[in-house]
């Protein structure tokens, strides 16, 4: 829905610099996509890299290792180069290239256990194509900072507003029939939503605490 979403906003000049967003709609090709033909910079966590190597101590994940695409080389954090780069032979999630380090270099590394379980093969990196690829690792990075944890907390204002609006309001529950008057009836529900939020501020009512699920009160208990 994002793509339409953005042309959408487009015809009526509403796009927005930023967009946050959830982590459904932070594929890498949205990522980049979404800047190329809109100028929107989508704001929202990504997927973390699931390799053991990522979540090891001392393990070299994929981010660990320099690639350099204009020579289709990649260089590991011990120095060795890969000597193949071929396409992806499982292109799975994007995956277009593959890039092999020798089997020699692996074999005789002294950090081999954390780069690769293998008992024979060499390290193998997979890569999505380079725009994907450099905008992954940008987002992974960023919203490692506090700057982005920042930008991204007015996501939960908008989550809250989503969650009055069904609670208070009725939202998903359709009274009429017809796009024009469902239509209407979201935008009464909107005008509802802030009325009551001014009367609330004009009468000092504090803003509710975040709920919690009576599994997450246990186990605060335990």
């Amino acid at each position: 829905m994002l793509p339409i979403v953005h042309q959408s906003l487009a015809k009526s000049e509403l796009l927005p610099s930023e967009h946050l967003v959830d982590m459904g709609y932070t594929g890498c090709r949205m990522l980049v996509d979404s800047q190329q033909r809109h100028g929107v910079v989508i704001v929202g966590p990504v997927v973390e890299d699931t390799s053991w190597q990522a979540h090891a101590a001392e393990g070299f994940s994929k981010a660990d290792f320099h690639v350099d695409w204009d020579q289709q080389v990649v260089t590991c954090p011990e120095g060795k180069q890969s000597i193949s780069w071929l396409p992806s032979t499982y292109p799975k999630g994007g995956m277009q290239f593959e890039a092999r380090f020798a089997r020699n270099d692996c074999a005789a590394c002294p950090m081999r256990s954390h780069c690769t379980r293998s008992k024979v093969e060499p390290r193998i990196i997979t890569l999505q194509a380079r725009e994907d690829f450099d905008a992954l690792q940008s987002a992974r990075r960023n919203q490692a900072t506090e700057e982005f944890r920042k930008s991204y907390a007015a996501r939960a204002g908008i989550e809250g507003t989503h969650a009055q609006a069904i609670r208070r309001c009725g939202l998903r529950r359709c009274r009429y029939i017809g796009l024009a008057k469902t239509r209407l009836q979201h935008v009464i529900t909107a005008v509802a939503v802030n009325l009551v939020r001014v009367a609330e501020w004009h009468s000092g009512t504090l803003s509710a605490n975040t709920r919690i699920s009576q599994f997450a009160a246990l186990q605060m208990v335990a």
